[in-house]
């Protein structure tokens, strides 16, 4: 990760911040000083979480309900993103983290395409949308990070998640390259599956997924840190999934769609 301006102070927006993955970035940030601004639906949640950390860690917290489906609500985050001044006591961000997901259980063909655009719209067009953002007020300053959160599903045949996770995969490769020799890096962090609220509110058993695959979010996110930090344009965390990541491009994409479970 790019070294940050003495004239920027560390600040972290994450994206699905109140759970699982979003909510272990916000509290491993904290732990290392950096202030932060929290993005998600549920107010209530978000502010016991602020409440949390700005108690426990002595950093400052900013909170953003908001559905980032919804125009108005992603217009005010992309605002946030890219103020160049003081925002709600904080000064601009210096990180951004697009975690904010979900899945959808049921075939392409079963879903309605609603269902299917606004997956589309939250796993692609939100963190396009929030990087560009995040770019406009970064690179005047040379300095800054972006984090998307991607899966190993991009990497497999596998339905509309693993086409949009490998959109950004794919932007998060090129972005790296583009941008890093301008003082920003961008990693796309692809995990398999993690023990978060992930599958309960898809409402897939987890009971066919073998116990040695399962991640906890701690660790996920401290692997993802470490790779941040070293400029990586992707992390695959753990010799595990890097091995099934290696096996997804040997193998006949039909052997790997029909092998392929339902994770992140």
């Amino acid at each position: 990760m790019t070294a940050k301006s003495s004239a920027r102070p560390p600040v972290a927006l994450v994206t699905g911040a109140t759970a699982g993955i979003g909510a272990e970035f916000a509290r491993q940030l904290a732990a290392r000083g950096d202030d932060l601004v929290l993005v998600a639906r549920d107010r209530t949640r978000l502010e016991a979480l602020a409440t949390e950390l700005e108690l426990e860690h002595g950093v400052r917290v900013q909170v953003i309900a908001a559905d980032l489906v919804h125009p108005d609500d992603r217009a005010r985050v992309e605002a946030r993103v890219r103020a160049t001044e003081d925002d709600g006591g904080l000064p601009p961000i210096t990180m951004l983290v697009n975690n904010a997901g979900f899945g959808l259980r049921r075939p392409f063909d079963e879903n309605g395409v609603d269902e299917e655009q606004r997956l589309l719209e939250l796993l692609v067009t939100v963190p396009m949308r929030l990087s560009h953002a995040a770019l406009g007020q970064m690179l005047p300053h040379g300095a800054g990070t972006i984090v998307n959160i991607a899966s190993v599903a991009g990497f497999i045949p596998r339905g509309t998640y693993g086409a949009s996770k490998a959109w950004v995969l794919s932007f998060s490769r090129w972005a790296n390259i583009a941008y890093r020799p301008r003082g920003i890096s961008v990693t796309a962090v692809a995990p398999g599956f993690v023990h978060t609220e992930f599958h309960d509110r898809m409402e897939v058993s987890k009971a066919s997924v073998p116990k040695f695959l399962w991640l906890d979010a701690e660790r996920l996110v401290r692997i993802a840190l470490r790779d941040v930090s070293r400029g990586a344009a992707v992390s695959i965390p753990t010799l595990r999934y890097k091995f099934v990541v290696l096996l997804s491009r040997l193998l006949p994409d039909r052997l790997v769609a029909k092998g392929a479970l339902r994770g992140r």
